[in-house]
């Protein structure tokens, strides 16, 4: 049988009250840039449900395209049927009969939104099971186990019958929290970091810090290719490349050596912090661990810190490497993180790099150099590139400053 709509189930969202019209209408969005590329999508959304309506597209690959989505719960390919008992029983044992194969067991799951409907829970679960045990020769019923379950889902505009779950990414909407920006490395933690903070609701662009010769153009593919990844989650995903090559070297020049990491990270600070401003952003996410290197032990993180009075998220700050790995694995950024290209967090790590940096020291070794004219002209050459999910270089290359 050939469905004609994704029933889509909310999740968080159905606590929201009186914003509910806010996520729901963000999760609108979201589904709508998801799928651009399918022809006559039409998109319901309702106060506890939202419809994908696929005039002739396949499901398949509508499924798809909202695994990634945040702000889904779960989501079925159903049919929309008419309140009549006669064409629903004919719908049910079609969808049953398409699908069915030798020996396989059923259970019918009714649940009636509708109080008014005609039959009760109870009433439509022995309905619709006694037409399927009568019509299909060899079919059982098995309600723990089943092979097939036939969901029906009574409302007051039609039914919906399905056949098939899908467990959504969960969380809230994309944007639905407000706007950051990300520092985006080639490592491991800096995307999981990106894909917990959408998982909240949080629309993030990202800040990434190029050094070139130094740094690789494959460095910079594979910081393209995560920001791909993160852009399935929700259509898209602004990249904003900072050149950054004469700042390091400059740091490398006048900043004794153990203290040139605490002064790199906080140039990278100021200069994503200009980036958030000018993109009407309200934070910054990072991927720091507490202790995982020496730039990220509490100390560090104050003396960092100590450039912006802008709120800085760390959704890792208590995670295990283990934990994050596994993350990154299942989100599919693990394989491009690990590739051997390094980026200029790697390439200028001092030999013996300050664990317990004093605020104060790395201020007074700043103030020898004037670093203001430097992060506006880095911020000015700023590389912006718009990603869409897939993994060829789909780029606009305008600068949108």
């Amino acid at each position: 049988m050939k469905y004609d709509r994704i029933l889509i189930r909310y999740g968080e969202l159905s606590t929201k009250g009186k914003n509910r019209k806010k996520f729901v209408d963000k999760l609108r969005n979201s589904i709508a840039d998801a799928l651009s590329s399918f022809s006559g999508i039409k998109i319901d959304g309702q106060r506890d449900r939202m419809y994908v309506v696929l005039n002739g597209n396949e499901a398949d690959a509508v499924v798809h395209s909202l695994k990634n989505i945040f702000g889904i719960q779960s989501f079925s390919p159903a049919i929309k049927v008419e309140r009549d008992l006669e064409v629903l029983k004919d719908a049910a044992l079609e969808l049953v009969t398409s699908i069915y194969k030798d020996g396989n067991t059923f259970k019918v799951s009714a649940r009636r939104s509708d109080k008014t409907f005609s039959l009760d829970t109870n009433e439509l679960n022995h309905f619709f099971g006694s037409h399927i045990l009568k019509n299909i020769p060899g079919i059982k019923v098995d309600v723990k186990n089943p092979d097939i379950t036939l969901q029906v889902e009574v409302r007051s505009e039609a039914v919906y019958l399905s056949s098939e779950n899908f467990a959504g990414a969960g969380g809230l909407p994309t944007g639905a929290s407000g706007k950051a920006v990300l520092m985006l490395s080639g490592g491991l933690d800096s995307p999981v970091a990106g894909y917990l903070s959408m998982k909240r609701g949080l629309e993030l662009e990202g800040v990434h810090f190029f050094s070139p010769p130094f740094t690789s153009e494959r460095a910079k593919q594979k910081v393209v290719d995560i920001g791909n990844v993160l852009a399935s989650m929700n259509g898209r995903f602004v990249l904003h490349i900072v050149p950054f090559t004469e700042i390091q070297q400059l740091i490398h020049k006048q900043i004794p050596e153990n203290y040139t990491m605490t002064a790199t990270r906080r140039l990278m600070l100021r200069i994503t912090d200009e980036i958030r401003r000018r993109q009407e952003a309200l934070a910054i996410i990072t991927g720091e661990s507490v202790g995982q290197v020496a730039s990220q032990t509490l100390e560090s993180m104050y003396a960092i810190n100590a450039v912006t009075s802008t709120p800085i998220i760390r959704p890792l700050v208590t995670s295990d490497k283990g934990d994050i790995v596994d993350i990154a694995k299942q989100i599919g950024t693990y394989d491009i993180s690990i590739r051997p290209y390094e980026d200029c967090c790697t390439v200028f790590v001092p030999a013996s790099p300050k664990t317990k940096p004093k605020k104060e020291k790395v201020e007074f070794y700043e103030s020898f150099v004037d670093f203001e004219p430097m992060i506006k002209e880095a911020v000015d050459k700023v590389e912006t590139i718009i990603l869409t999910g897939k993994q060829e270089n789909n780029s606009l290359m305008d600068s949108l400053f």
